[in-house]
Formats: structure tokens, sequence, C-alpha cells
């Protein structure tokens, strides 16, 4: 089934069919396969079994998933078959999907790759545009919500390296336009202090704030949830903005740029890209807040 989806792309539903403890193990029908392949792509993945209708990106790029595209594809989706939208987006939080970790497999050829968190996003699109307020799914909202906290604190976890608020990840730009090759390690060593990391991050917290909010109408268990994740929000603010002076931010050229750590120097790295815009998707606290009061 081929559709048309988000930003003129298209979407469609195929049988996905991996197991990954049986392609590292090989057929036993077979001669076994090289010994190479343990340690190839996604040998820390053996728990995914997939065997599954999966929204792909595009026919001509079957037979694979990206779980960020997935995530975008499911906000159109929500409107033309909710059900199978909220599926898509629970599916990939179940745990023979999601890492022990947290992590959410990324595509099938390399699942540890890190893509911008936008899972939570969606699913909170998904359950406004799917159903009328006071009739929306509220056990999927729960569901999904209880296991993004898992995933957040992967992020938190794993692309925090200092533990100071300010974001790493590999290829998180809408346009991947870096100075390095933010997939693999620094070829000069250091650490990349990435604007696009740290502003999905603050994005992320603002969604589960939504969505925790939304919760605490019916569970006052959510509300330190929702109290969590807007402090959080805060001190990722506050180190943009501010940490060791001016965090991110070059008030010079009114713009935010990725940073390289190296030998105990801060090196901007100023280019002109969607990684120093990105700061601007978060910054919703006010409306999240407005909207709640009025009971919209």
């Amino acid at each position: 089934m081929i559709r048309q989806g988000y930003a003129g792309l298209l979407w469609s539903k195929q049988f996905y069919h991996y197991v990954v403890a049986d392609w590292l193990a090989g057929d036993p029908a077979q001669p076994p396969p090289p010994s190479e392949r343990r340690g190839g792509r996604n040998r820390e993945w053996e728990h995914v079994h997939s065997r599954d209708i999966i929204s792909m990106p595009d026919k001509w790029e079957y037979p694979w998933f990206a779980a960020w595209d997935l995530a975008f594809h499911m906000i159109p989706m929500a409107s033309v078959d909710p059900d199978f939208a909220k599926q898509q987006l629970t599916l990939l939080l179940r745990e023979w999907y999601m890492h022990p970790n947290g992590q959410i497999p990324a595509y099938e050829f390399a699942f540890s790759d890190v893509n911008p968190p936008v899972h939570a996003w969606a699913a909170w699109r998904v359950y406004e545009i799917s159903g009328a307020r006071g009739q929306r799914d509220r056990q999927f909202l729960e569901s999904a919500f209880q296991k993004l906290l898992l995933n957040f604190t992967w992020w938190v976890n794993r692309k925090d390296a200092e533990g100071n608020n300010l974001f790493q990840g590999g290829f998180l730009g809408l346009d991947n336009i870096g100075v390095f090759d933010r997939s693999n390690p620094l070829p000069s060593g250091g650490l990349l202090q990435q604007s696009d990391g740290t502003a999905w991050m603050a994005f992320y917290c603002l969604t589960m704030l939504s969505m925790a909010l939304e919760l605490a109408q019916e569970n006052s268990v959510y509300e330190d949830l929702a109290s969590k994740f807007f402090e959080h929000f805060v001190r990722i603010a506050d180190a943009m903005n501010n940490l060791g002076g001016t965090g991110l931010w070059d008030a010079t050229d009114g713009f935010y740029y990725d940073q390289l750590k190296l030998k105990g120097q801060i090196i901007p790295l100023r280019s002109r890209s969607l990684v120093g815009l990105l700061p601007l998707i978060a910054s919703s606290t006010g409306r999240v807040i407005r909207s709640r009061r009025r009971g919209k």
C-alpha cells in the first residue's frame, strides 16, 4: 500500500522480517556465515525480533524502516488511519525493538545510529489528532509515555558526556551539515557539544512535559513528572545560553554554534546551518501551560 506522506514523500506498508539472532547465527541448513558477521552491524541488538507490517519511508527504499521517518509519517497517517499510526509508534517502543538500555533502533542498516528524538512528539501529536478533546486515547498516551521515559533516560545517560546538559549524539541536524562526520568519533579527538543535539533534548523535555500535564489531569502521580521535565528543560536552556559564560550562543553573530572541546579549549564551529536554528523549536512551555489553564 502506497500513500502520500509528510512533506510530499511517500510511505508504504511493508512486511518486515529481521530476527537479528538468526542473522548472526546463520541458517542451520547452510554453511556457517563468516566469523566477521559476529563483529558486524547490529551485533548489540540480538533481542530484535521483527515480523511486522511497518511503515517504510518510501517504496524505492524498501525493505528497511527508519524510526524518525516513521515518526514524522505517522502525523498525517493519524488523519487517515489513527489506529495504525498509534500501533506503529507503540511497536518501536516494544521490548523486541527498543534496546534494554532504552535506545530506539534507528534503521535496519545501523540500529545504533542516533536520530533526533522525535518519537515523543509524534506520539503526542497523534494523540491530539486522533480524537476530540475528552475522547482521546489516554491508554495509548500513557503507554507511550512510560516507554519514552526509558528512552529519555538513555539520552541523558549516554549523550551528555560531561553531565552539563549540553548534548552530543551523532547525526541530528535536519540538513546533517557539519564540519565532521558526526556519526563517527572525531578525527581530532575531543568532544563535540552540539547545538542541534541540545535543542532536540530541550524539545524532548517540552513534549514530555505536555504529555505529563495531560495525564496529570486524571492521575496526580504525573504532576511530579511534569515538574521534573520542566526543571530539566530550564537546565538545558540555561546551559545553552550561559554555560561557561555564553553557552553555545555567539552574541556577535546572533547564532548558536556547535563547539569542539579539545585539550581544555572551546572552539566554536561557525557553520551557518540548521544546527544553529534548531533551538527555535524548543519554545512552547508558555503555550502548553496557558492551554492547560484554559482547558484547551
